[in-house]
């Protein structure tokens, strides 16, 4: 059992966050791949997807160990939505950090040298493994995107209505209920054994995932105390599927650009996977400064939402944006 305690400065700085990030969600793909119980949520995306990884998927999926604690791609890469963002982040991850993340990990013997040459910061390992998270994304990720960024939409406005209705204990009280339960002030959840977290004055984010395989996971960095720890929980209330995005369907880009006009109907669509103003600049095409003059007629039509993440900015659709995108929304009556 796990028992977070928290203080009322806890709960005044307890938040949902909009993603893990999409390089957990990658590895999170991985472990479920593993995962030999029958989940219905993903028996088809498995069924699509076994069977399909190869020598470019190999870097990565080596690192992924036998039993125990897996990989933490969220440490490495942070917890960014753009998977050019993401490798970005590992290219310049400090070898201090790889190191910490790969030691004790239970690999394969024939793994131990290719992790060795990851953790000891080797340029050309650290490109493949680069590679191997781009090519595992374009298979596992990329292709269910769609569906799994509208669960993960539709859970943080569940959330956000909650939190207006009744505050942060009616969150509490509602999320994952029954399997997680808010007795104030400690929030339990089922873990492997017992264990009481004190959030000492940092709060706790809620993350949505998509691919996780288990119920609910407390993470938390041991080398930055300072940052709040998280609790995942599930986002998928449907099977999972690969729709595809609203780009695939033409008649439904055209009604969208005559609404909004082609250039901000694009970074609407690229909002759908979340990105930063540079990240959308280079999708569109264009300056830096017109990303974020589109960016700002998008958030002030309620379309997207932006925050801020460090020196960079994140822009995320919101739900009437999304209900935009949807083809179903844009073809004639």
């Amino acid at each position: 059992m796990l028992r977070i305690h928290f203080t009322a400065e806890d709960l005044a700085r307890t938040r949902v966050a909009a993603t893990i990030g999409v390089a957990a969600e990658v590895y999170y793909s991985l472990e479920l791949l593993r995962d030999n119980r029958e989940l219905t949520h993903f028996h088809s995306w498995r069924s699509a997807v076994a069977g399909r990884m190869g020598a470019d998927t190999r870097p990565l999926t080596s690192l992924v160990p036998v039993r125990g604690p897996g990989l933490d791609l969220l440490a490495l890469m942070g917890d960014v939505p753009s998977i050019d963002h993401a490798v970005d982040n590992l290219m310049h991850a400090p070898v201090s950090r790889l190191r910490r993340e790969l030691e004790g990990l239970d690999f394969r013997p024939g793994q131990l040298t290719w992790a060795r040459r990851v953790s000891e910061g080797d340029r050309e390992a650290r490109r493949e493994l680069a590679e191997a998270v781009r090519a595992c994304h374009r298979l596992t990720v990329e292709p269910y995107w769609h569906r799994g960024r509208s669960e993960l939409v539709a859970l943080s406005t569940r959330c956000a209505n909650l939190v207006l209705e009744g505050g942060v204990d009616l969150l509490l009280r509602s999320m994952c209920a029954p399997l997680v339960r808010w007795r104030p002030p400690v929030l339990e959840a089922p873990y492997p054994r017992r264990v009481d977290v004190r959030l000492q004055g940092r709060g706790l984010i809620i993350t949505p995932t998509v691919f996780s395989k288990r119920p609910v996971s407390f993470l938390w960095d041991p080398l930055d105390t300072s940052q709040p720890p998280r609790l995942t929980v599930p986002a998928l209330r449907r099977p999972l599927t690969g729709t595809g995005t609203a780009e695939a369907d033409g008649s439904a880009v055209r009604y969208l650009e005559s609404l909004l006009g082609r250039t901000r109907a694009a970074a609407l669509l690229v909002t759908t996977e979340g990105c930063t103003t540079s990240d959308l600049a280079r999708r569109l095409n264009v300056t830096a400064a017109a990303a974020s003059q589109h960016a700002k007629v998008l958030r002030n039509a309620g379309l997207i939402t932006t925050s801020r993440r460090g020196a960079s900015v994140l822009h995320l659709i919101t739900p009437l944006g999304l209900a935009l995108v949807r083809s179903d929304a844009l073809t004639e009556p």
